[in-house]
C-alpha cells in the first residue's frame, strides 16, 4: 500500500514537472499562434469588406497559398529535429551547422518556389475559381503574383525560427514574427482601401487602393521585414551569426531525408484541400460556399492555433529528449501537451459555436448573408471533431520533432485522400440535396480519423528510433 502511493505521489510530481516543461516552451508558441489567429481575421476582415469576388478569389488563393507556406516550411520541419537533436545531446558546433545548411537550402527552396508560383497564378484560375467569373479569376491571378516574390522570405523566416525553438527559444520568433503580423496589417490597412472614409472607419485615411492586389503586397513585404529581423537577430541566441553557403551533398542528404517526406505531405494535404475546393465550386451554393472557407479557416483557427503552439512545443521537446537518450520522457511530454491541446480546444469550442452566425456576419462586413450563413455552418459542423484535430496536430508535430515525417506522410495520405475527398465528393452529390453541408461533414470525419491515426502511431513508438 506505501509502496502504491508512493508510485501515485511520483507520478503526479512527475506530470506536474512535466506540465511545466510544456507550458515553458509552449506559451510563447501559443501566445504567437493566438497573435496569427488575430492576424487571420484581420485579414479575413479587411478583405471581406471588399467585394464578394475578391473574398471568392481568396478563398480559391488559399489553396497555392497552403501549398507554397507549406513547401516554404519543409526546410524548418529538418531544421527544428536536427538542431534539436544536437543540442539535447550538447553539441553546439552540430547544431550551428545543421542550422547554417538547412537555412542555405531554405533560400534555394523560397527561391524555386517564387518562380512555381508565379507559373501557377494564370494557370490556376480557371480550375479553382467559379466558372464565368473574371473578376474573381483577374483578382486571384493578381494577388497571387505579389505573395510570390515573399516566398523566399518565408523559406528564410520559418528555418530560423525552426531552429530557434529546436534549441528551446520559442520566444524570440514570438517576438519578431509579433513585429511581422503588425507590420502585415498596418499595410493592409494602407495598401488594400483607397482614400478617404470607410464603413468600419470613423475618420479619413490615406490609401492606395489597390484592393485584394494590395493584400498580396503587404504579405510579401512583412515576410521580407520578418526574415531580416530573424537573420541578424540570430547572432544573439546560441545558434550563433547566421551565415549562407553552398550546403554540402552530406547535409543536403540528411536534410531531405525529413525535408521530402514533409514536402509530399504538404503536397498530398494542399492537393486534397484542391479537390475539395473543386468539389465546392460544383456546388448549388459554389460562390458563397469558397468564400465562405476563408471565413471559416480563419474561424477555425482561433481553436487549433493554441493546438498548434503545443505541437511546436512538444517537436522540439520530444528532438531534445531523444538527442539527450530519453526517449520515456519523450513519450510523456508528448501525451501531456496532447492532453493540454484538448482541454483549450475543448474551452474555446463552446463560445465559438454559440456565436458563430454574429462572428462570421461581422468578418464578411454584414452585407453578405450567404456567405456568413455557410461560414457558420462550417464551423459548427469542424467543432464536433476539433479536439480530435488537436490531438493529430500535437502528436505529429512531435513525432516530426523526432525527425519521423515518412509516418505522418502515411496519416495524411490515409486521412486526406482515402476518407475527406472520396466523402466529400459522395456528400456533395446532388441526389442526396447536401450541398457544400456535405463537404463539411467529410472534413470533420477526417479529422476524427487523422487523431486516431496519431494516437495509434504515437503509441507504436516507431519514431523512437528514427536517426537524423
Amino acid at each position: 500500500m506505501v509502496t502504491t502511493k508512493r508510485a501515485l505521489l511520483k507520478a503526479r510530481r512527475r506530470m506536474r514537472v512535466d506540465g511545466k516543461v510544456v507550458w515553458a516552451l509552449a506559451w510563447p508558441a501559443v501566445a504567437l499562434n493566438g497573435l496569427q489567429v488575430v492576424n487571420s481575421l484581420l485579414d479575413t476582415f479587411f478583405i471581406g469588406h471588399l467585394n464578394t469576388n475578391s473574398l471568392t478569389a481568396h478563398g480559391a488563393a488559399l489553396n497555392v497559398i497552403f501549398l507554397m507556406f507549406s513547401l516554404a516550411m519543409t526546410i524548418s520541419v529538418a531544421s527544428t529535429a536536427m538542431v534539436a537533436r544536437a543540442y539535447g545531446a550538447q553539441q553546439p558546433d552540430e547544431y550551428r551547422e545543421a542550422n547554417t545548411q538547412c537555412l542555405s537550402l531554405a533560400l534555394v527552396v523560397g527561391i524555386i518556389l517564387s518562380a512555381s508560383c508565379l507559373i501557377i497564378a494564370p494557370l490556376a484560375a480557371p480550375y479553382l475559381v467559379p466558372a464565368g467569373n473574371t473578376e474573381a479569376a483577374n483578382l486571384f491571378k493578381n494577388f497571387l503574383t505579389a505573395y510570390a516574390f515573399g516566398l523566399p522570405a518565408t523559406a528564410i523566416f520559418t528555418t530560423l525560427s525552426g531552429s530557434m525553438r529546436g534549441i528551446g527559444d520559442t520566444k524570440s520568433p514570438m517576438v519578431i514574427s509579433g513585429i511581422q503580423i503588425l507590420l502585415h496589417m498596418t499595410l493592409n490597412f494602407f495598401f488594400i482601401y483607397p482614400n478617404g472614409r470607410h464603413g468600419f472607419m470613423p475618420f479619413d485615411v490615406p490609401g492606395l487602393g489597390l484592393g485584394l492586389t494590395g493584400a498580396g503586397i503587404a504579405l510579401a513585404i512583412s515576410g521580407w521585414v520578418s526574415a531580416i529581423i530573424y537573420f541578424l537577430y540570430a547572432k544573439r541566441t546560441k545558434l550563433g551569426r547566421a551565415r549562407l553557403k553552398m550546403p554540402s551533398p552530406d547535409w543536403v542528404k540528411r536534410i531531405q531525408a525529413i525535408a521530402v517526406p514533409s514536402a509530399l505531405q504538404a503536397i498530398l494535404r494542399v492537393g486534397s484541400f484542391t479537390f475539395f475546393t473543386i468539389i465546392l465550386r460544383n456546388t448549388p451554393t459554389a460562390t458563397d460556399a469558397l468564400a465562405a472557407l476563408r471565413v471559416g479557416i480563419a474561424l477555425e483557427s482561433m481553436m487549433f492555433m493554441p493546438a498548434f503552439g503545443l505541437s511546436v512545443a512538444a517537436g522540439a521537446l520530444v528532438g531534445q529528449s531523444l538527442g539527450a537518450k530519453d526517449p520515456d520522457r519523450a513519450e510523456r511530454l508528448g501525451w501531456t501537451a496532447g492532453h493540454y491541446a484538448a482541454i483549450v480546444i475543448l474551452a474555446l469550442s463552446v463560445p465559438i459555436f454559440i456565436y458563430a452566425p454574429q462572428i462570421a456576419a461581422m468578418l464578411t462586413g454584414g452585407d453578405k448573408p450567404g456567405v456568413a450563413i455557410e461560414a457558420a455552418n462550417y464551423i459548427r459542423i469542424l467543432i464536433a471533431t476539433e479536439i480530435m484535430f488537436g490531438y493529430a496536430m500535437v502528436l505529429i508535430g512531435a513525432m516530426q520533432g523526432a525527425g519521423d515525417a515518412k509516418r505522418t506522410m502515411w496519416i495524411t495520405i490515409a486521412t486526406l485522400w482515402a476518407i475527406r475527398v472520396p466523402l466529400a465528393f459522395g456528400l456533395t452529390h446532388p441526389a442526396l440535396g447536401l450541398g457544400s453541408t456535405g463537404g463539411w461533414i467529410a472534413m470533420s470525419l477526417s479529422q476524427v480519423a487523422q487523431g486516431l491515426f496519431a494516437i495509434v502511431y504515437w503509441k507504436r513508438g516507431q519514431w523512437k528510433t528514427v536517426v537524423v
